[in-house]
């Protein structure tokens, strides 16, 4: 057997150097391509479909405990709640927690941040991002419902159109219900457009096609108005939802607690959630939610 001169045996270390660089370098590649197969896999698996609602401005993450509690008393399945609370320093929050064997929760995600206005919308939807990704990291589910009273529609319109691409490849939103939300806010008119209003017509091309949109108008003694946003405001969405989305129904919930702020505790939202979100109860429609627009 010929032996090796210093040269060879040089090039052999140098070789066998590189492979076990190389194997070295292709461990944690490997490992943490594994680690993601087994997280989409996991996700793919999901049966978790939750139902998050954002609450208006000045309202907090315990804003739909009470509606929370009347849809467990009208249906069979019951649901647990999971409350988060998102700061302006970044940190967010739970209380509650989601049941083991619970497919169908309430999460509800609320902010430090709860003011007015177009500027805080837009802040309140990153924020919100931030706690979406912890989320659907911690929970693993492939698909959601949205609900949002008042300026909550409008932080979704804002998720929607700027954040939701970062997810829409593996988690699907199936359906979203604004409540009296103020699309063009105080205007009574589209011919006097505000900035937001503007910029969610402008892209809603970034809205998912798929999506089916409920959204309710509140009628106090009129139709006009909920006592606060101009029912108008609240039908503007359909320039920036009809004709984009899957399906697009617009109604009108009128009679006792149809006042903005009692919208939450309203019977007909309960049965209209039921109806149109919750996939564990399919119920017919109630008498007094009128359907005033659909494509």
């Amino acid at each position: 057997m010929q032996r090796l001169n210093s040269q060879q045996k040089l090039t052999l270390k140098l070789v066998l150097l590189a492979v076990g660089l190389i194997i070295i370098l292709a461990i944690p590649g490997f490992l943490i391509m594994q680690s993601s197969n087994q997280q989409m896999a996991k996700r793919q698996r999901s049966m978790l479909s939750p139902v998050i609602m954002i609450p208006g401005s000045s309202a907090t993450k315990e804003r739909f405990n009470r509606l929370v509690n009347l849809l467990n008393k009208d249906t069979n399945q019951k649901h647990s709640l999971l409350k988060v609370e998102v700061f302006n320093n970044g940190k967010i929050t739970y209380s509650g927690k989601i049941n083991r064997g619970d497919r169908e929760p309430f999460i509800v995600v609320g902010f430090q941040n709860n003011h007015d206005g177009y500027s805080n919308i837009k802040q309140q939807a990153k924020m919100f991002n931030q706690a979406f990704e912890q989320l659907s990291e911690e929970y693993q589910f492939n698909n959601f419902k949205a609900f949002g009273h008042s300026n909550g529609g409008l932080i979704w319109t804002q998720w929607l159109e700027n954040y939701y691409q970062d997810y829409r490849d593996s988690i699907t939103i199936k359906s979203l219900m604004t409540v009296a939300s103020p699309f063009n806010f105080e205007e009574t008119s589209t011919k006097n457009k505000t900035q937001m209003f503007t910029d969610f017509v402008k892209h809603r091309d970034q809205i998912p096609s798929s999506l089916n949109v409920i959204a309710v108008v509140g009628n106090e003694d009129s139709y006009t108005s909920d006592g606060l946003v101009p029912a108008n405001s609240v039908l503007a969405g359909k320039y920036i939802y009809q004709k984009r989305v899957k399906n697009y129904t617009s109604m009108t919930v009128t009679g006792e607690q149809a006042q903005h702020s009692n919208l939450p505790q309203n019977q007909q939202i309960v049965k209209l959630i039921e109806q149109y979100l919750l996939d564990s109860t399919k119920q017919r429609r109630q008498p007094g939610a009128r359907t005033t627009g659909q494509n």
